[in-house]
């Protein structure tokens, strides 16, 4: 069975920009009547036909940028939707944001949705279930059709793209050694499943620091939690049968609950164990003792996502395009979960 073709594959193989073939397909006034005879010979020697995500941008802007996030409540998201719709408003663009909970299915649905002519491109973080299946379909059937997309945060090498990452392998580096320079020596890792990529880096930045300062990996000490869903039970029974004197946790709800957990059992903290969690939300600043976390500045990311989009929506889209990867930078604020 021959493979669907897509604009941008007619793009590439007649050496012209995606927008080009839409417009010719349409038998606009503004393509000349060479290009558009060869590009729709090709199209109809390939039987080509659009499908409702082709149906899209490119027959008008509407000024309108989709925005999907894995979860609404979550503050770092939060933040990030803020900086998007700050910079964008500026612009003269509207936001609209959906919400994929976590799901694969919902995500596809919003892309669907959206796609079908309500907005100009994409800024996106994947799910869980996204990630989890390592599926991107549907992220690229919808760039494939020339709308732009910019991943931020939760991303992947399977697609080619703008990106805006924060700096999770270095700040969870200096993280640990911060604490390493308070003596502590039984440091542990609080973290999720390593198909999240921030999970993965931060593991990486922990692992690292660790090895730097002569203190061999212990694999006991690193638990494993779901990223949904959280039992207390197995991080009660991490902390009976090990001994630690300081947590990193890949964010600050980890970190609460860690927090909670060894006070119940008449630990001290920060003396007897130090605590520092990713996210510089709500509970960080209200949690008992409050918490030292690594600020991630998500309306900076939110910003430079949203100014990276604008501009791909701005000029036209290139088939031969490059695509570059912003890193933002994090900051460790300290408060009482490490300060004795």
């Amino acid at each position: 069975m021959r493979k669907k073709i897509t604009l941008k594959d007619i793009a590439r193989e007649l050496e012209v920009s995606i927008s080009t073939v839409s417009k010719a397909l349409k038998n606009s006034d503004e393509i000349g009547r060479d290009t558009k005879e060869k590009v729709q010979a090709f199209a109809k020697l390939y039987n080509y036909k659009p499908n409702n995500i082709a149906i899209s941008l490119k027959n008008k802007q509407t000024k309108n940028i989709g925005v999907i996030i894995p979860e609404i409540v979550h503050h770092f998201f939060m933040t990030v939707f803020r900086g998007i719709e700050k910079y964008a408003n500026t612009q003269g663009y509207n936001v609209i944001v959906c919400v994929s909970d976590e799901s694969f299915d919902k995500e596809v649905l919003n892309m669907e949705l959206l796609a079908n002519g309500s907005v100009d491109g994409f800024i996106m973080s994947l799910s869980g279930e996204t990630e989890q299946k390592n599926d991107f379909r549907h992220i690229h059937e919808v760039m494939d059709q020339g709308i732009p997309l910019v991943l931020f945060d939760r991303v992947t090498d399977e697609v080619d793209c703008d990106k805006v990452v924060l700096n999770d392998l270095e700040i969870a580096y200096q993280a640990v050694l911060k604490l390493i320079a308070q003596g502590r020596k039984r440091i542990a890792l609080i973290t999720t499943e390593n198909y999240f990529n921030v999970s993965v880096k931060r593991a990486e930045g922990y692992r690292k620091a660790l090895e730097n300062n002569g203190i061999k990996v212990n694999e006991n000490l690193i638990l494993t939690l779901p990223y949904k869903e959280i039992d207390e039970t197995p991080i009660h029974n991490f902390f009976d049968q090990n001994e630690v004197d300081a947590a990193l946790c890949v964010n600050e709800l980890f970190a609460v609950i860690c927090m909670g957990v060894v006070q119940e059992k008449g630990l001290r903290v920060p003396q007897d164990i130090a605590f520092i969690g990713f996210t510089d939300g709500i509970l960080s600043k209200y949690s008992r003792p409050t918490l030292t976390t690594v600020a991630q500045h998500g309306d900076r990311m939110g910003e430079v996502a949203a100014k990276m989009l604008i501009e791909k929506v701005e000029n036209e889209y290139d088939v031969n395009q490059t695509y570059r990867t912003e890193v933002t930078e994090a900051t460790i604020i300290e408060r009482q979960s490490t300060i004795n």
